[in-house]
């Protein structure tokens, strides 16, 4: 081959190339410019709201909480000094293994509740607050729903939570009569004149709110996976919507 077709070939391929890169940044914008503030919000409340009922199928599902170490709700801190002073109830042990189990028990009745909460909680978001979710941090709109939501969600939540500490779940006893139970014997102990000079406290975290503020704690961690899945697999992208938004993030 001589060396004008040497270089006419190589000059071929430089265009070429240079061509299906240039095609490929015209299809990139082309996408881009043809998403509307319609398309976007709409494909980021989609993405929250399939996120949401993975998250709460998870999580209202047997052991969603108990099973899982990472949203496992332990016990207030505040109840350390029993923990560390269990020897002195007698039957201890045991209340707090009842009340574990009880308490990540109605934690997981309530988290059947969550999708028509965050449902209802999504209502307004700016063209702006879009394009930063789309284009942000891999947890930017987890990130913007809790920042958003999480007193309404809160204050909605709480209720149900309430409603499940009420419930006969494990051994026919409620999360609540575990919970006071197992404070009424300590408070017992710290109440007395042995216990004072001791130098314990009595024990009274609203087990409601402790319980609420956790549960929720895990609905935003698994909220925030099933967000980087949409973001990440393409698999994740369950309806058109859903690929045709977050598909620009796949070009760039």
């Amino acid at each position: 081959m001589t060396r004008t077709r040497i270089t006419a070939l190589a000059l071929l391929l430089l265009l070429l190339t240079g061509c299906a890169e240039l095609l490929n940044t015209l299809k990139t914008v082309s996408a881009v410019k043809q998403l509307t503030e319609t398309d976007i919000i709409a494909g980021l409340k989609e993405a929250l709201n399939v996120g949401a009922r993975n998250a709460a199928g998870k999580l209202a599902s047997q052991d969603g909480y108990w099973g899982d170490p990472a949203v496992r709700i332990p016990l207030p801190d505040e109840a350390k000094v029993i923990v560390d002073n269990i020897s002195r109830i007698p039957g201890g042990q045991q209340l707090i293994d009842n009340l574990l189990l009880s308490i990540n028990r109605a934690a997981e009745d309530a988290a059947r509740e969550v999708v028509p909460i965050f449902v209802n909680s999504v209502t307004q978001m700016t063209i702006t607050d879009g394009y930063n979710i789309l284009h942000g941090a891999d947890n930017a709109a987890t990130v913007y729903l809790r920042n958003t939501t999480w007193n309404g969600l809160y204050e909605l939540f709480r209720p149900e939570i309430s409603a499940s500490t009420g419930k006969e779940i494990v051994a026919g006893v409620s999360a609540r009569e575990s919970w006071n139970t197992l404070t009424g014997k300590w408070n017992q102990v710290a109440n007395s004149v042995a216990g004072k000079l001791a130098g314990f406290k009595p024990v009274n975290t609203d087990i409601d709110d402790f319980l609420t503020r956790k549960a929720l704690d895990g609905v935003f961690l698994k909220l925030e996976g099933e967000e980087l899945k949409i973001r990440k697999e393409v698999s994740a992208r369950v309806t058109p919507l859903l690929r045709d938004v977050f598909g620009t993030l796949d070009q760039q």
